[in-house]
């Protein structure tokens, strides 16, 4: 069996994950709020607001708190001659290899959240699916970029 990739993103994944998660959160929260304001204009029975209110805060949680750390610890590349190995997942593990000579294209791209912590997503086209290694800093994920370009390139030459 092989080993897992020895490269991890960064740790700032973590930040951006929570945030993102405290805007979805809140955007829950503004639906769970609205739900109590009808409860109580059109005398709904409250057990309708409860269940709203305890999976919302579970969902809270859960995003915000539990979740990006098991994912920032099970994210993992590593970027060989012929092939890029990609782990990630929280309750089950995925494993990829994408073969070099399967790359069409790779793209770096930035939301306003990674731009504002200096990170980017590097995307790796292939004929059949785009994979992603998030969050790496930006210097990094030009490095990365150009790396899997040029390995790319180099396969196809050799076919």
């Amino acid at each position: 069996m092989r080993d897992i990739p020895k490269n991890r993103i960064s740790e700032r994944a973590l930040t951006v994950w929570k945030t993102s998660a405290i805007i979805t959160s809140v955007i829950g929260w503004i639906a769970t709020i609205a739900v109590l304001v009808l409860t109580i204009i059109f005398d709904w029975t409250f057990w309708i607001f409860t269940i709203l209110l305890i999976l919302s805060l579970l969902e809270s949680i859960l995003t915000i708190f539990i979740l990006p750390k098991l994912k920032w610890k099970r994210w993992r590349y590593e970027v060989h001659e012929h092939e890029i190995d990609l782990q990630r997942g929280v309750l089950i593990v995925k494993r990829t290899i994408i073969p070099m000579n399967r790359v069409q294209h790779v793209d770096t791209q930035q939301g306003p959240l990674l731009r504002k912590h200096h990170l980017a997503t590097v995307t790796i086209s292939t004929a059949a699916t785009v994979h992603e290694i998030p969050a790496l800093d930006l210097e990094e994920a030009d490095q990365l970029r150009d790396s899997i370009s040029r390995l790319a390139r180099v396969d196809e030459d050799d076919i």
